[in-house]
């Protein structure tokens, strides 16, 4: 695999963990039809490739779908901390003292006062203003770093690269160095506060600190919240990852108090920030989009700054009002669970009208008391809030209330994203 994690023993030894010893060895001697003598499989960590799955390419890394138990791993991250292994995301490093000036020349989103400790989003775009990709950028003072999706890293680094002439910046690509963890839940920065013995540790969200692991390494830490509960994105150095994980979950044996911090995979992950209304490059928007399509405009774009590369595009759309095609949410009508790629109709009167838009993400919220809800790229003239779509689910076309993109409220601090 091209991209895999140096976590992988660790998972798959703490699966084995989760059945109690003997357990399996009782359930086999057992005789064989009595009332205890089913076999008791241990979980197993389920894994799902992740790439650009463009025709003829591979999986560029694989992601956990769970560790053996969905409903655990949601709950963990509505109580305590649930913490993922965030293979799929890449790192890259931003030096010298022109680092800002360039990337505000570049980016979508203000960088003029950009200072350490702050956490910006912004889009990275092609000149015909379509999104290249989607960057989270992290000031910390001497260096900013940019978290971004696996499958733009090399593109990002190389395209950027090219806007250099005699500008003092390097832009390297430091996903060796570093690996990706992230914690999601009420607890999570009590977990990481143990963790790392610092005391009164407090961080709000869009921002950032990094935290001593010894002698001769740091543990850079951002705050995104994308789950309706606390976020951190973690960017260990590689050498550490492992220790890191092990002493986050330790974490949850301190003290009276029970933490539940517990390893999540993707399934828990993708329900949590489809209820928070937290849409993700690659799956509900990609390549093929203008900014005002995605969602998260006002987080990734600036309508008050200087030029950068596909803004005339931008402030064209901005100008007109509206674009083409937009990103909602939907709420079914019925007990149907459409899937990625469903097809979405326009109701007209009793009858299936021209197709409108499509699914881009779905599930079923537990705080929502089970119902379906999706994410969908409609066109324009169907997004207002409250009208009805039909969409295609379980072989039927099944009614579709149009929704914000956020189903809950969220309970973290507001965000501090500059616009």
């Amino acid at each position: 695999m091209p991209h895999d994690s140096p976590l992988r023993k660790l998972h798959e030894t703490y699966v084995t963990s989760l059945t109690p010893p003997g357990k399996e060895a009782r359930a086999q001697a057992d005789r064989p039809g009595a009332a205890r003598g089913q076999m008791i499989a241990p979980p197993e960590v389920e894994y799902l490739p992740y790439g650009c799955f463009a025709e003829g390419s591979e999986s560029i890394c694989q992601m956990i779908a769970s560790f053996g138990g969905v409903e655990a791993e949601y709950a963990a991250m509505k109580r305590g901390a649930g913490l993922m292994d965030s293979v799929h995301r890449s790192v890259l490093m931003v030096t010298g003292a022109d680092r800002r000036d360039f990337l505000n020349r570049m980016l979508t989103q203000e960088l003029k006062d950009f200072q350490a400790g702050m956490v910006r989003q912004a889009f990275w775009l092609n000149r015909k203003g379509r999104i290249d990709a989607d960057l989270r950028l992290i000031e910390f003072g001497e260096f900013i770093i940019i978290d971004v999706d696996v499958c733009q890293i090399e593109q990002t680094m190389q395209s950027l690269n090219e806007f250099i002439i005699i500008e003092d910046v390097r832009i390297t690509n430091a996903g060796d160095s570093f690996h990706r963890i992230s914690m999601h839940g009420p607890g999570a920065l009590e977990a990481l506060a143990i963790a790392t013995d610092t005391h009164d540790l407090e961080l709000d969200n869009l921002h950032a600190i990094s935290l001593a692991l010894d002698a001769n390494g740091e543990l850079f830490v951002a705050r995104v919240d994308q789950t309706g509960e606390i976020g951190l994105e973690l960017f260990v150095p590689r050498d550490y990852v492992e220790r890191v994980w092990t002493t986050l979950l330790k974490t949850n044996e301190v003290g009276a108090k029970k933490r539940r911090v517990r390893p999540i995979g993707w399934y828990a992950f993708n329900i949590a920030r489809i209820e928070a209304g937290t849409p993700l490059f690659n799956i509900d928007f990609g390549p093929t989009n203008l900014p005002h399509e995605s969602g998260v405009l006002s987080d990734r774009v600036s309508f008050t700054k200087g030029c950068y590369l596909g803004q005339e595009i931008v402030a064209r759309i901005e100008s007109l009002g509206k674009p083409k095609r937009m990103l909602v949410g939907l709420k079914m009508g019925e007990d149907r669970l459409p899937v990625e790629g469903a097809a979405i109709y326009e109701k007209d009167g009793d009858q299936t009208g021209d197709q409108v838009g499509v699914v881009t993400s779905s599930t079923l919220s537990p705080m929502l008391g089970m119902q379906s809800i999706a994410f969908g790229m409609l066109q324009t003239s169907m997004t207002e809030m409250g009208s009805t779509v039909l969409v295609e689910s379980e072989g039927e076309r099944v009614s579709a209330r149009v929704h914000e993109l956020r189903f809950l409220p969220m309970k973290s601090d507001s965000s501090n994203q500059k616009e």
